[in-house]
């Protein structure tokens, strides 16, 4: 398997030269496809989830009054901050995964570098939740929030968490191309991890020392947790309080790269003939 983890990220790297022009390209017209035939095209990437980060408003700070805060900060600021990483996260396992199978015209044609299908999906992803982040920090500014020198750890969280789930995907994207029951798994623990991913509720306020590291291997707790450190709590990326949650994330995403290398080489070649 490491042979073939490292032969495989090794391919992945090299069919990535060249390809960034492409790349973005086919991450404009993916986002535009998506959304193709509404009059408003692509702007409904920011209106849907606009509208959800309205309703949570409307709810906690209108109509549900009791318990109004999370740690000493208002709920709505509190879930704004875990929602915003949490669009973009949904998106790229959801989308990450069903992103050869829906772009299998891609995968015949021999002279394609696979792996550029997921970067590109992914991509498509990043723009609007660049566009989201943008309304978050206004929103969090308005209500006395920032700016920050903190702030500017978004810089090492963002791009982080687009190379994690992106290498993600290296594996289940072919997975999921492979079998549709593994696509469909991904689909049914997607709302299991919404609500193991601290975004209702905060991961450091657990007092059993067990299950508060167990949360740390859940590593869309760490760019949520990680947001949160950026715009409302205003904590340092290696303050000294939260050393573990950074050794076991790593280790975790050093272990993807070969476990994604690994899928990507073994089921890179039978591709065109499963689609």
């Amino acid at each position: 398997m490491r042979i073939k983890a490292v032969d495989g990220f090794l391919d992945i790297i090299g069919e990535h030269k060249g390809q960034s022009k492409k790349i973005w390209v086919l991450a404009k017209n993916n986002l535009i496809k998506k959304y193709k035939g509404a009059v408003m095209g692509p702007i409904w990437a920011l209106i849907k989830p606009s509208f959800t980060l309205f309703i949570l408003w409307f709810a906690f700070a209108v109509g549900i009054r009791g318990g109004n805060s999370v740690s000493g900060y208002p709920r709505f600021i509190f879930m704004l901050s875990g929602y915003i990483p949490w669009f973009f996260i949904s998106e790229a396992i959801v989308g990450g995964a069903r992103s050869i199978r829906q772009n299998s015209q891609f995968v015949t044609k021999l002279s394609f570098p696979v792996s550029n299908i997921m970067t590109f999906c992914n991509l498509s992803s990043l723009i609007t939740h660049l566009g989201m982040s943008i309304i978050m920090y206004v929103i969090l500014i308005i209500v006395g929030y920032g700016p920050s020198v903190y702030n500017l750890q978004f810089f090492y969280y963002m791009p982080l968490m687009f190379i994690f789930f992106l290498v993600l995907s290296w594996a289940t994207a072919p997975l999921s191309a492979f079998s549709r029951d593994f696509e469909n798994l991904i689909n049914a623990i997607m709302t299991g991890l919404f609500w193991l991913s601290g975004i209702f509720w905060d991961t450091y306020d657990l007092e059993n020392p067990v299950l508060k590291t167990l949360m740390y291997i859940n590593p869309i707790n760490y760019f949520i947790n990680g947001y949160r450190k950026s715009f409302i709590y205003e904590v340092s990326i290696f303050d000294g309080n939260y050393l573990t949650e950074l050794a076991i994330f790593y280790a975790e995403f050093i272990l993807l790269i070969f476990v994604g290398g690994h899928f990507y080489k073994k089921l890179r070649k039978i591709l065109p003939d499963i689609l």
